[in-house]
């Protein structure tokens, strides 16, 4: 039994690590949904105040949003969703290679489902930042008129930069902007607090039929209302999708202890504030603080919607990598920016599609109203779709009977589906942006799957069996190939035949090496595996053998590394008497191949603007030797 004083300091240094890990995630996590204060309250008063509100129409939209809080975030994401995590990690991709273990029949239409719901979720990577930093900086118009010429300049003056600092890492920006992100949400609460004392009535706002008085009283205005109170709730999605890179309890904390208290708090406060000053409709936010501190709050606001954003890219780009190592799109350079966090990533082609996105939006629609309402509907589409999995993922994985998982999860869907309606309620007002951001990543990954399925099976149709390779090539005749020193290691994605490139170099240079390994990288559906799984070594004959690695979807795959720690389980393995082969295709497009001509073409152009293997794969460049062929597709 250890010293007390050693499990004391053991226990401490656990609760200090729990309490940089949240504070860490109050930065990362909630940025997002941190920064709805500044727009969802005064969105939602847009429709019922033309002719002014009543009490009980500001007592029922606060009501709305709290209950939106509790149900949607509270329950449905910290409490039940970070459990349903695949080793850890978190998001729409990895929940669906989770089901696909378990499914047979549903596969397609899960795939399909996660799919949708992973291209909602890029959508909202780029409408996030626009909205989030537009809404801040037009704060300056409050604390000087003149300057809201200023406004769209600024914003994408910090919008640039927020890309560029990407590279540097999630680590160190969450420990720069988790404490900027506390120091927020206690202003937010501050704030509220300071104005609950203007209309105390506010707080029936906590009983839930204020809500549904609300809805029936308003009938129609009251849907299009639920699109605005949907604002409260975004970054619901990257709360979930960002789980690997914190883990669940920190996350967690941070929501109970300091987040949802400041929000609930504020959305009181906007509402008393409104009660007292029915002129505060126009900007409820901004109008809580006095003249003095609003330059400072418009300067807090815009670091916290910048850390808003960088929620959602982070999100985004673990979103893209697991979908590369799943199948779903083509290699892309990933740099990791921590030693010992390999959640940490940058992926500068998404870096670069994101900046343009979100420039374009800032330029295209110029204020965050304007934005607001093309805002909601990504995001509303992918909680329906996480909904839907979450229902397969407590029967599949957690074994509930098909009554209680309709019992628990149907209501939490009728609910969201109301949501989405009211969303699609603007989708002429801008709400088409988002759905066909949706559309065109939904085809280019359903597009990329198909392609590299049909390109498999027409490649096997050629391809000469593994078993009847061997003993013909290494039968003594006159015809046989020269025999040259070294290993040769051929990469393929089929370890049942034999590479193109290995019957390449036979044809073309008629040699064969003393050792030859037919090397197979295969990514489970799992995040991580460990060292121990990571191989399966198969002898097939003296000169050949077969060897398969097998890497998580978050993990790097870095081939040289891999085969270097084989030496220790006695493969010989000398880099520099290594040769690498891949096989380099050139793809030709054919309206017979089972794609159309455009989605052929599509896939062609992603094919060629994959990164190299030998870069994606780690191989040393002076090692590696490519051999070409032509395939028709």
């Amino acid at each position: 039994m250890g010293h007390p004083a050693e499990h004391h300091a053991a226990e401490k240094t656990k609760v200090q690590g729990l309490f940089s890990l949240a504070l860490g995630s109050v930065g990362v996590v909630y940025g997002d949904i941190g920064t709805s204060p500044l727009y969802a309250f005064r969105e939602a008063l847009k429709p019922v105040a033309r002719d002014g509100v009543t009490e009980a129409e500001v007592i029922g939209l606060i009501s709305l949003m709290i209950w939106t809080l509790t149900i949607i975030v509270t329950f449905k994401y910290v409490l039940f969703l970070l459990r349903a995590d695949n080793d850890g990690e978190g998001g729409t991709l990895s929940l669906l290679a989770l089901l696909t273990k378990g499914a047979s029949g549903q596969r397609a239409m899960l795939m399909f489902l996660g799919l949708v719901g992973a291209a909602l979720f890029l959508g909202d990577a780029m409408i996030t930042p626009a909205l989030s930093v537009m809404s801040a900086v037009e704060g300056l118009k409050l604390v000087a008129p003149s300057l809201q010429s200023a406004v769209l300049p600024v914003s994408v003056g910090i919008l640039i930069a927020l890309f560029a600092i990407q590279s540097k890492g999630t680590g160190p920006l969450a420990r720069f902007f988790g404490p900027i992100t506390a120091v927020w949400f206690v202003v937010l609460g501050a704030g509220g607090v300071a104005h609950l004392f203007d209309d105390l009535s506010i707080l029936a706002a906590f009983n839930p039929w204020y809500a549904i008085q609300f809805m029936l009283r308003e009938g129609f205005v009251g849907i299009v209302v639920l699109g605005a109170v949907f604002l409260t709730v975004t970054g619901a999605e990257a709360l979930y999708a960002d789980l690997g890179h914190f883990g669940r309890r920190p996350i967690q904390w941070a929501w109970f202890t300091l987040v949802f208290p400041a929000l609930t708090l504020n959305y009181l406060g906007q509402g008393a504030l409104v009660l007292k000053r029915p002129e505060a409709m126009s900007d409820p936010f901004y109008l809580m603080f006095p003249e003095w501190a609003l330059l400072p709050m418009v300067i807090l606001a815009t670091a916290a919607t910048i850390i808003a954003s960088q929620a959602v890219i982070t999100g985004a780009f673990s979103l893209v990598r697991q979908a590369i190592h799943l199948g779903y799109l083509p290699r892309m350079q990933i740099l990791f920016t921590s030693e010992t966090n390999t959640g940490q990533i940058f992926l500068p082609s998404v870096n670069t599609v994101l900046l343009v996105g979100v420039i374009a939006l800032v330029l295209g629609f110029e204020s965050s109203d304007a934005l607001a309402t093309a805002y909601g509907i990504s995001v509303t589409g992918a909680m329906v779709v996480t909904t839907l999995m979450a229902f397969e993922f407590v029967r599949i994985r957690w074994r509930w009977p098909q009554s209680l998982a309709i019992a628990a999860l149907a209501p939490l869907l009728a609910l969201e589906v109301v949501f989405l309606g009211a969303n699609l309620l603007k989708i002429h007002d801008g709400g088409w942006v988002p759905v066909m951001m949706a559309i065109i990543f939904t085809i280019v990954m359903w597009t990329w799957r198909r392609g590299a399925g049909i390109l498999f099976e027409k490649t096997r149709r050629i391809d000469v069996p593994l078993g009847t390779f061997i003993p013909m090539v290494e039968k003594k005749s006159d015809h046989a190939p020269v025999s040259v020193p070294g290993i040769a290691i051929f990469l393929t994605g089929d370890p049942e035949t034999a590479p193109a490139a290995l019957l390449h170099n036979i044809k073309h240079n008629h040699v064969l090496h003393e050792k030859n390994v037919i090397l197979t990288i295969t990514t489970v559906n799992k995040p991580r595996v460990s060292l121990e799984q990571r191989f399966r070594i198969e002898k097939i004959s003296d000169r050949f053998t077969v060897i398969e690695l097998r890497f998580g979807f978050m993990q790097s795959h870095n081939v040289s590394q891999a085969l270097a720690y084989l030496r220790k389980t006695g493969f010989k393995f000398d880099i520099m008497s290594t040769s690498f082969y891949l096989g380099r295709r050139k793809l030709v497009p054919d309206a017979a191949s089972g794609m159309p001509m455009w989605q052929d073409k599509l896939f062609i152009a992603m094919a060629n603007a994959a990164t190299d293997p030998s870069d994606y794969f780690h191989l040393p460049a002076n090692r590696v030797v490519e051999l070409g062929s032509h395939v028709i597709i």
